[in-house]
């Protein structure tokens, strides 16, 4: 949520940047009812002052024998008055909150304008293999070998659902084993956090109300039009959670988490032909890792993460790039994003594998999560920031496709060898 302070002082600097982002916002209503909310709020405090004083003095006007019925009557008066103005601001302050939630985050200063057109290119780490024989899509080689089971898995769950089975079960656990084992040699605390969540929780992670509807929704008794609960889509939303309505000791910051969880996307679906397989999926494994920082170490905050999700693919020896997305191409919640991208040869094209993002104080402001300061005594919101460490659904099939021999065995990755028996390759069943 964005500082309600800072709009009033300076809207068109609000409004500019979010146009950076593509949003168009008209501050001018916002604004008007907001005075007519501070007035409402100031006359409605004289009157319960007045009430209080008056209510004061009743009893001795009646122990001095005076007639009181006025001044009952005027009590009566201000009663009807504080609850109409009660009733008013329950009104402007519903109508200026969903405005607010509206409002995504504002862009950093050094993030450029645009969309995806727009990202830049930072870093690219390794070159894309060039193979001397007739390359295969990871869903052949994947089914080839006995890994995944894709039939099975719609089966099972429908479209975009597979089932991991021998090896590929194998190949996936190693994978989180590996990325959780740097994230504790790093000093990351793990967690294991519910996957059925409260609404608060995607409000406070900012990705309710408006993005709602990509969630699995659970509905309490049976309700048609609203629900209170929902399937984590990332384990973000429950690790942002994790200091809500919580102030934190100044000397404690940075908190630093990381979480395996299964991810549930209700839109994940909605993919083109040729992101087949696993590059899309309903419900897949990721590593989230997340830091609480104070805003002055933010910046730097967001580097050891970029830094972090990116060694993980580099240790895997695969070919990849980091890219700097525009303001219209970051998540709503999010000030500045970096993308990981692995490269897929199928595709001829790099697909994310890790976004490393940093909120600001949208998401502390939203869950109220403060800290106090030491040297002013002040509370202040702390910033939060988040990154993939990372997802395995776009990792396998970049393993598969850029490690693929002539002979059609795949070779696993030299960190991954110790959970698979030491072996170098995935044979085929033959």
């Amino acid at each position: 949520m964005l500082d309600i302070a800072l709009i009033r002082e300076n809207p068109d600097l609000v409004a500019e940047k979010l146009a950076r982002r593509g949003f168009g916002v008209d501050f001018d209503e916002f604004l008007s009812r907001d005075r007519v909310r501070r007035d409402l709020i100031y006359q409605t405090e004289q009157l319960k002052a007045e009430k209080n004083k008056t209510s004061a003095a009743i009893p001795l006007m009646k122990r001095e024998g005076q007639d009181t019925t006025a001044v009952m009557a005027r009590m009566k008066a201000i009663g009807e008055e504080i609850k109409d103005g009660d009733r008013q601001l329950a009104v402007i302050e519903k109508q200026q909150q969903e405005f607010l939630d509206a409002l995504p985050n504002l862009p950093a200063d050094d993030v450029v304008a645009g969309g995806k057109e727009n990202n830049q290119v930072v870093g690219t780490v390794g070159t894309a293999p060039v193979f001397d024989f007739p390359a295969q899509h990871h869903v052949d080689l994947a089914e080839r070998l006995g890994l995944i089971d894709y039939a099975r898995g719609a089966k099972l769950g429908g479209s975009g659902f597979w089932v991991y089975r021998g090896d590929g079960a194998r190949l996936e656990w190693a994978l989180l084993n590996f990325f959780m084992g740097e994230h504790l040699r790093d000093g990351y605390e793990p967690i294991l956090p519910p996957h059925i969540l409260n609404w608060q929780c995607g409000y406070t992670a900012g990705q309710f109300p408006k993005f709602k509807d990509d969630v699995y929704q659970l509905r309490a008794d049976h309700a048609e039009n609203d629900f209170t609960h929902f399937l984590l889509p990332t384990a973000e939303t429950a690790l942002v959670n994790l200091h809500r309505d919580e102030i934190l000791e100044e000397s404690s910051l940075p908190f630093k988490y990381f979480a395996y969880t299964p991810c549930y996307r209700r839109e994940a679906g909605s993919y083109r032909a040729e992101e087949r397989g696993m590059i899309r999926g309903h419900q897949f494994n990721k590593i989230e890792i997340f830091q609480y920082t104070l805003p002055e170490n933010s910046e730097k905050a967001l580097e050891e993460l970029v830094n972090k999700a990116a060694r993980l693919v580099e240790l895997l020896g695969l070919h990849f790039r980091v890219s700097k997305l525009a303001a219209g191409d970051c998540s709503a919640s999010m000030a500045k994003t970096y993308d990981i991208e692995v490269w897929i040869p199928s595709m001829n094209d790099y697909k994310e594998v890790s976004s490393a993002s940093s909120a600001g104080d949208y998401q502390a402001r939203r869950g109220n999560m403060r800290f106090r300061r030491r040297s002013t005594g002040r509370m202040e919101f702390v910033h939060t920031l988040n990154a993939s460490g990372l997802a395995t659904s776009r990792i396998l099939p970049a393993i598969l496709e850029q490690n693929q021999q002539a002979d059609g065995s795949v070779v696993i990755p030299e960190v991954l060898r110790k959970w698979l028996d030491g072996r170098a390759t995935l044979n085929s069943l033959g």
